[in-house]
């Protein structure tokens, strides 16, 4: 079996079963970031991810991406991402590590560029970048690995979605591909307001498109959904093709049960950022679906990287 039979979700799987959960975790592989013990009233999150050459950004445009990267969109991509992560579990970003595979194809001028890039984005959200690794790669990588805080209280899973609870994205989709990618701001503002004032039951940062990511809501919860097709809200020029498929929007993709869902359906607290119901969990054996008109068909896709 090959990886492209199995592909990322499988081979995640696959690893989670061998390498099982350490003594004291209180979430290992399968969320957005580990949760791990920290003070009495606080978790630990732990969180690494990464951008590649040809897969995250391009340098000259091509077919995937229409738009080439700056080395400063670069930067602030590589940490944005890693923040995105922690946003999604309802914390606060605090201390990231990089670790930066480099190329002699670019003059230090291009490095120093995204170093001012992850700096912007480090200073917008009070982060400190205290280390990391140089290598020579033969493509430009970067990787980081981040730690964060959540209060107990506020943490949020991908696995506490429960029938009958309201499926709510924020912001708008699709379209990341022309270069929403490269300028986004992770929602850590956002999930805080909404961890303050809410209950949410599950939450996840869309990455690999509405599609795969209510999909990994969906298998950590045992449960199913439905959601409408004109319900998602779509970025200008998007099409919901895009919204599903393309994935780095990095918008949230959360669930509330029906009494907190209303409570933010009648906006009794005002938001400065919109969120929009699109859906509604089911029990597992319903599967997954989307209504598209009257039509009621399997949702499937997502972004996949085999």
């Amino acid at each position: 079996m090959n990886l492209s039979q199995v592909g990322e979700t499988g081979l995640i799987q696959r690893f989670r079963r061998i390498l099982g959960e350490g003594p004291g975790v209180i979430r290992g592989i399968g969320d957005d970031a580990a949760v791990l013990p920290y003070t009495q009233k606080e978790y630990l999150l732990f969180a690494t991810d990464a951008v590649r050459e040809g897969v995250h950004f391009i340098l000259k445009k091509g077919p995937f991406y229409t738009s080439p990267a700056t080395p400063y969109q670069i930067g602030w991509k590589a940490l944005g991402i890693n923040l995105s992560d922690i946003a999604a579990m309802g914390g606060i970003p605090r201390y990231a590590v990089v670790s930066l595979g480099a190329t002699q194809n670019h003059p230090v001028s291009f490095y120093e560029g995204i170093m001012k890039g992850m700096k912007a984005m480090a200073k917008k959200f009070n982060v400190s970048v205290v280390g990391g690794d140089t290598d020579r790669t033969e493509k430009l990588s970067i990787t980081v690995a981040i730690l964060g805080t959540v209060e107990k209280k506020r943490c949020v899973f991908r696995s506490g979605a429960k029938p009958g609870d309201l499926i709510f994205v924020t912001g708008k989709l699709g379209g990341s591909r022309k270069g929403r990618h490269l300028t986004f701001t992770p929602r850590v503002k956002e999930a805080r307001i909404l961890t303050k004032y809410f209950r949410l039951s599950a939450m996840i940062d869309i990455s690999d498109g509405l599609a795969g990511d209510l999909a990994q809501i969906c298998r950590e919860s045992r449960v199913g959904a439905v959601i409408g097709g004109k319900a998602v809200p779509l970025s200008k020029g998007a099409t919901l093709e895009s919204a599903l498929n393309d994935g780095e929007d990095f918008e949230l993709l959360f669930t509330l049960p029906p009494r907190e869902a209303g409570r933010l359906i009648m906006k009794r607290i005002r938001f400065e950022f919109p969120t929009t119901p699109i859906g509604r969990i089911v029990p597992k054996k319903e599967g997954i679906h989307i209504y598209i008109g009257n039509k009621k068909s399997p949702l499937t896709g997502g972004f996949r990287h085999f």
